[in-house]
C-alpha cells in the first residue's frame, strides 16, 4: 500500500486549542465509530470543531494565510528586498513571484488544508448518514443540520483559498475510503470547483442561523451571513480573470496575456449571471440587521486587538477563533514593532514586520482619512535604560509596518502572557477575520455599478445604489469635521468606469494588510498593472523635490519625556504655511532623502526587486501569480498531479 503523506490526509486527532469562546474545547471522539458519532449531535459537533482547530495551525490561518500568502500586491509586500527577493527557499522569493516547487511550506500548506477538508468531509458524511435528521424538526436534528451547514461553509472557504493559491486542484467532497479508491485524484478545473462550492453554500445558507440568532453562534462561527458573503465572493472570482493552464473555448482573453498560459474570463452572459448571483447574496447580508458598520473605524480595530467580539455591530462577519498563547501571529509577526526586549512587553520583542506597506500607498490617503495612521505605522518602539520610546522609521518607503495590529491596544492579559513567555515565540490569540461588512459593501457597490451604473438600482437589490454603498465605507473613515468633504469626493465621481476605479482605490484604503487586496486585483486583471503603477508612483514622488515626498519630516511629542510622538503634528507633506523647523521638537529623514542618498539603494536595488517575477525584466510567464504545487506533493500523488505555468515538477 502506498503511503499518502502529501495529498489527502486521513482524519487525525483533535487539535486542542484555547479560544475567545469555549467552543473549541473538545474531547477526541476517535475511539468511537462513525456510526456512533453520527447518532449524537454532541460528537458531530466535536468533529466540526476539529475543522476549526485545523484553522488555528501556523501553516494555515494562524500565520501564513493572513500574513504571507496574500502578498505581494500594489500596496503590500513581504519583507526582504534586493537579493532576498530572489530567495526561493523562503517566502521572500516566493511572494515576489519568483516561486519554486521546492519551497517546503508549499507542501505544509497543502497537507494542512487538505487535512482540514478531510475533517469537514467526515462531518458532512456523518450528518448525511445520521438517522437524527429524518424529521428535521427535533433539537438534535436542527443541531446536526447546523453542523452540516458549518462544515459545508468551512470546506468552501478552504477550497476557495486553495484555488486562489494554486489554480486547478483536486476536488474531493467525500471522506477517504479505506481502500484508497478516492485518494489519488487528478486536478479539477477551478471553474467547476467554484461552481460546486456555490451550490454547497446555497445549501449551507438554509441550514445556518444568523450570528446571535442561536446563543452559541457568535461571529466566531461561520453563520448565514458569512455563507452569503463567501458565496458572493466566489461568484465574483468565478466571473473574473484567471491565468489558465490552457485556453478555454468561448472565454474572453485579456490583452495582457501569456501566449501559452492565457489570462481569460468567462463569456459576458455567464459573467452577468454570476454578478446577479453575487448581488442576491450581498443584498441578503445588507438587508438583514445582523451586520453593520461600527461608526468608529478606530474602535473596530481596538476591539480586535483587545480580543473582544463586537456584539453590537458585528462588523466582522466571521473571525476564526484563536487562543492566547496558543495561536495567531497577528500582532507578533505583523503589526506595530517593539524592537527588542522590553520590561513592559517582554524580552522577545515583536513584529519582524513580515508584511509591509509602501510609501505610495501611505501617500494615496486623503490627509484626513483616519485609516491612514491605523493602517500605516511609520514608527517603532524600543526600550533603553528602562524607558520605552516611539521612534520614527525615516527613509523606509517599502518597510512601513502594518499598524492594524497594535501592541499598544492589546489588553493586560495579553501583556502578561507575552512577559511570561520569555524569549520564546508567543501567540497573541487575536482572531483572524475572514470577512468584514465593509468588504460586503464594496463588493455590492462593484456589482451594482456593473449591472446598473453608479446610481441605478435593480429588483432584489438592498435598497441602496452603488454610489451609496461606496459612500458608507468611505465617509465612515472621517471624523465629523471632515465627513462633508468625504461625501463630496464620492458625489463628484462621474460615470461607471470612474466609480469602478474609486472602488478599486477604496478596496486598498479599507482592506490593506488583511489578505484581500491581491486576490481582488487578480480577478480584475489589475495585479501586474497596479504593481507597476506603484513603482512608477514612487519614482515620480521621490524625484519631485517641490511637490513630492519631503526629504525630512518634523514632529512634536505628546509628553515631556519625549517618548510618545504626536502624530497630528508630523509634517508628512512639508512644513505648513507659517511654520519653520524651530516649531518642532524633533525631525527625521523621510522618503525624499533618497534624492540625495549616495547609494540610492531603495531606488536602484530594492524597488526593482519587488514582485520581480511578475513585473520587470525577468518575467517568465505573464500574470503568473499562482504558486506551484510542491515537488514532494507531486511525487506522492501516484502520477496524478503535475505543475503548469512554466514551473518544474
Amino acid at each position: 500500500m502506498k503511503k499518502i503523506t502529501h495529498l489527502f490526509l486521513l482524519a487525525a486527532g483533535v487539535l486542542g486549542t484555547a479560544s475567545c469562546s469555549d467552543f473549541l474545547d473538545q474531547t477526541s471522539p476517535s475511539e468511537l465509530t462513525q456510526e456512533t458519532i453520527s447518532q449524537s449531535s454532541y460528537y458531530t459537533g466535536l468533529t466540526v470543531n476539529k475543522v476549526y482547530g485545523d484553522l488555528a495551525n501556523d501553516y494555515t490561518y494562524s500565520q501564513y494565510i493572513p500574513i504571507v500568502w496574500g502578498l505581494n500586491s500594489d500596496c503590500e509586500l513581504v519583507d526582504g528586498l534586493g537579493d532576498d527577493a530572489q530567495n526561493t527557499t523562503s517566502e521572500r522569493g516566493n511572494m515576489n513571484y519568483n516561486a519554486n516547487p521546492g519551497w517546503a511550506n508549499l507542501s505544509r500548506l497543502w497537507d494542512k488544508m487538505y487535512g482540514a477538508i478531510e475533517n469537514a468531509n467526515l462531518a458532512i458524511d456523518m450528518v448525511n448518514s445520521s438517522a437524527l435528521i429524518a424529521d428535521g424538526t427535533s433539537s438534535e436534528a436542527k443541531a446536526m443540520l447546523r453542523y452540516k451547514g458549518e462544515a459545508l461553509t468551512l470546506r468552501a472557504m478552504l477550497y476557495f483559498d486553495m484555488v486562489r493559491f494554486f489554480g486547478d486542484i483536486p476536488l474531493k467532497v467525500e471522506s477517504s475510503k479505506s481502500d484508497l479508491s478516492n485518494a489519488y485524484l487528478p486536478k479539477t478545473d477551478r471553474d467547476e470547483i467554484m461552481d460546486t462550492l456555490m451550490v454547497n453554500l446555497e445549501e449551507a445558507i438554509e441550514l445556518l442561523p444568523w450570528a446571535g440568532e442561536v446563543s452559541t453562534y457568535t461571529t466566531e462561527h461561520v453563520t448565514k451571513g458569512y455563507a452569503h458573503a463567501l458565496l458572493a465572493q466566489i461568484a465574483l472570482t468565478r466571473a473574473g480573470w484567471a491565468i489558465r493552464e490552457k485556453a478555454k473555448e468561448g472565454y474572453v482573453t485579456a490583452s495582457y496575456s501569456d501566449p501559452t498560459y492565457p489570462t481569460q474570463r468567462c463569456d459576458d452572459a455567464t459573467r452577468r449571471a454570476l454578478y446577479q448571483k453575487a448581488l442576491e447574496h450581498l443584498s441578503a447580508v445588507i438587508s438583514n440587521p445582523t451586520h453593520n458598520l461600527n461608526p468608529s473605524v478606530e474602535n473596530e480595530w481596538y476591539l480586535l486587538n483587545q480580543r473582544t467580539l463586537d456584539q453590537t455591530y458585528r462588523e466582522n462577519i466571521f473571525e476564526i477563533p484563536m487562543g492566547l498563547g496558543v495561536s495567531s501571529e497577528l500582532g507578533y509577526t505583523v503589526g506595530v514593532r517593539i524592537n527588542g526586549a522590553s520590561a513592559q512587553y517582554g524580552v522577545k520583542g515583536n513584529s519582524s514586520g513580515k508584511m509591509k506597506v509602501t510609501a505610495p500607498f501611505f501617500w494615496s490617503f486623503d490627509k484626513n482619512d483616519l485609516r491612514r495612521d491605523i493602517t500605516c505605522c511609520n514608527l517603532q518602539l524600543s526600550e533603553s535604560a528602562g524607558i520605552l520610546k516611539e521612534a520614527m522609521l525615516g527613509n523606509t518607503p517599502f518597510a512601513i509596518y502594518v499598524g492594524k495590529w497594535d501592541i499598544r491596544k492589546m489588553n493586560e492579559e495579553w501583556r502578561q502572557a507575552a512577559i511570561a513567555t520569555g524569549n520564546a515565540k508567543w501567540m497573541t490569540g487575536i482572531n483572524v477575520v475572514r470577512m468584514r461588512y465593509p468588504q460586503v459593501l464594496l463588493m455590492y457597490a462593484e456589482v451594482l455599478n456593473e449591472l446598473a451604473g453608479p446610481d441605478g438600482t435593480l429588483a432584489g437589490a438592498a435598497g441602496m445604489t452603488a454610489r451609496q454603498a461606496l459612500a458608507e465605507v468611505h465617509t465612515r473613515a472621517f471624523d465629523a469635521a471632515h465627513k462633508a468633504e468625504a461625501a463630496a469626493y464620492i458625489n463628484a465621481i462621474t460615470g461607471q468606469e470612474a466609480l469602478f476605479n474609486a472602488i478599486v482605490d477604496e478596496n486598498a484604503w479599507e482592506l490593506a494588510g488583511e489578505g484581500v487586496r491581491k486576490f481582488d486585483l487578480i480577478r480584475w486583471n489589475l495585479l501586474a498593472e497596479k504593481i507597476q503603477q506603484f513603482k512608477d508612483d514612487y519614482v515620480a514622488q521621490m524625484q519631485d523635490a517641490e511637490n513630492g515626498y519631503p526629504d525630512k519630516i518634523y514632529f512634536n511629542y505628546s509628553d515631556d519625556a519625549k517618548t510618545v510622538i504626536d502624530l497630528s503634528s508630523v509634517t508628512w507633506y512639508g512644513l505648513p504655511d507659517g511654520k519653520t523647523s524651530s516649531d518642532y521638537q524633533d525631525s527625521k529623514a523621510f522618503f525624499g532623502a533618497e534624492r540625495t542618498d549616495s547609494s540610492q539603494k531603495n531606488l536602484l536595488v530594492n524597488l526593482p526587486s519587488i514582485s520581480s517575477g511578475l513585473v520587470g525584466d525577468n518575467v517568465e510567464v505573464k500574470n503568473r501569480y499562482l504558486l506551484p504545487i510542491a515537488s514532494t506533493t507531486i511525487s506522492a500523488s501516484n502520477g496524478t498531479l503535475y505543475n503548469s505555468y512554466g514551473y518544474s515538477n
